[in-house]
C-alpha cells in the first residue's frame, strides 16, 4: 500500500476499511483512494475477496453396534466403535457488500469455521458405522456446508463448497479391514477354482462314459464278426466237403483257434515255453474242452 500525499492504494480483489477517528466509515474498493488524514480518516485493514481453502481434521468415533454372540443373552460383544479422523475442505470467500461484517465481527475467521466443522461431523458420523460413513461422504459434507452457510453468512462470509476428502481410520482398523477383503477375495477365488475343477471332472466322466461306450460298441461288433465268420466258415465247410457235419466244423474250427492263441500266447509272453499235451487223444482231449467250457459258459450266461 501507498500512502503519499493522503492517498492509499488498494490492490485488486482487495478491499479496505476505512475509519474516522476509530469508526467505521467507508469500504474502499481497488483503485487509489485519498485519505484525509487530517480530519481523523485511516485505512484500518484489508479484506481478501480471493476465494480461501481451509482443511480441517478432526477426530471422531463410529456408531457402536452391539452384537450377541451365543443365543444367550449374554455375552455381548461392541464392534465398530472406531475412531476416524474426518479430513474437510471448506472453500470461503468474503462477500463485498458485507466487508464490514466480514472485517468486524469476526476476530479469526478460519478457527469460527473450524469450531462449526468439529461441531458437525462429531454429530454426523458418530450415527453412522464405519462402512456407511465411506459410502456417505457427501451427506456429511451436505450437512456441514448447510450449517457453515446458515452461520457464516450473519459474519459477511460465503460458503462455496465443502468437501470430504478422506476418512481415515486407525491403523489397526485398517489392517483389519485389508485382512477382511483380502478374505472375501480368496474365498471368491477358491470357489472359483473348485466350481473349474467341479467342471473338469464332470467333462472327464463324460468323456470316459463315451470312451467306455465306444468301446463297447467295437467288441460287440468284434464278436459279431467272430460269429458271421464262424458260421460263414461251417456252411461253407459243410458244402465243400461232403459227409462232415456241423459238430466236426466247429471241432476243427475250434482246434485251429487254440493253436492261434497259444501262438500269441508264445509270440508275447514273458515266459520263454508254454508246455500242452501232444498227440492225437490230446488234440480230441483239448476239443472236448474247449466245447465243453463253450457249453458250460452258454448255460451259466442263459441261467
Amino acid at each position: 500500500m501507498g500512502n503519499l500525499c493522503c492517498c492509499v492504494q488498494v490492490d485488486q480483489s482487495t478491499v479496505a476499511i476505512r475509519e474516522q477517528f476509530g469508526k467505521f466509515d467507508s469500504v474502499l474498493e481497488p483503485g487509489c483512494h485519498c485519505m484525509p488524514w487530517f480530519i481523523g480518516k485511516r485505512v484500518a485493514g484489508h479484506l481478501t475477496l480471493r476465494l480461501q481453502q481451509l482443511d480441517v481434521r478432526c477426530e471422531t468415533k463410529t456408531k457402536p453396534i452391539t452384537v450377541n454372540t451365543s443365543k444367550a443373552l449374554t455375552p455381548e460383544v461392541v464392534q465398530d466403535n472406531v475412531f476416524v479422523n474426518v479430513v474437510a475442505s471448506i472453500q470461503y470467500r468474503a462477500l463485498a457488500g458485507k466487508a464490514s461484517d466480514a472485517f468486524y465481527k469476526l476476530s479469526n475467521t478460519r478457527s469460527q469455521i473450524q469450531a462449526y466443522v468439529f461441531d458437525v461431523i462429531r454429530a454426523s458420523v458418530p450415527k453412522l458405522i464405519l462402512d456407511d460413513a465411506f459410502e456417505q461422504k457427501d451427506e456429511i459434507a451436505k450437512a456441514v456446508e448447510e450449517e457453515l452457510e446458515k452461520a457464516m453468512s450473519a459474519y459477511g462470509f460465503e460458503i462455496v463448497q465443502t468437501l470430504i476428502v478422506d476418512i481415515e481410520p486407525d491403523e489397526h482398523v485398517k489392517r483389519a479391514m485389508n485382512e477382511i477383503n483380502a478374505a472375501a477375495r480368496l474365498r471368491v477365488a477358491a470357489n472359483e477354482k473348485a466350481e473349474a475343477e467341479k467342471i473338469v471332472q464332470i467333462k472327464r466322466a463324460e468323456g470316459e462314459a463315451e470312451a467306455k461306450y465306444l468301446s463297447g460298441l467295437g467288441i460287440a461288433r468284434q464278436r459279431q464278426a467272430i460269429v458271421d465268420g464262424l458260421r460263414d466258415s461251417v456252411l461253407g465247410f459243410s458244402v465243400n466237403v461232403p459227409g462232415t457235419t456241423a459238430k466236426d466244423v466247429m471241432d476243427m474250427v475250434l482246434i485251429t483257434q487254440y493253436f492261434d492263441t497259444m501262438k500269441e500266447i508264445g509270440a508275447s509272453s514273458k515266459a520263454s515255453s508254454v508246455f500242452i499235451p501232444h498227440g492225437p487223444g490230446a488234440v480230441r482231449d483239448i476239443a472236448t474242452q474247449i466245447r465243453d467250457g463253450l457249453l458250460q459258459g452258454s448255460s451259466v450266461s442263459h441261467h
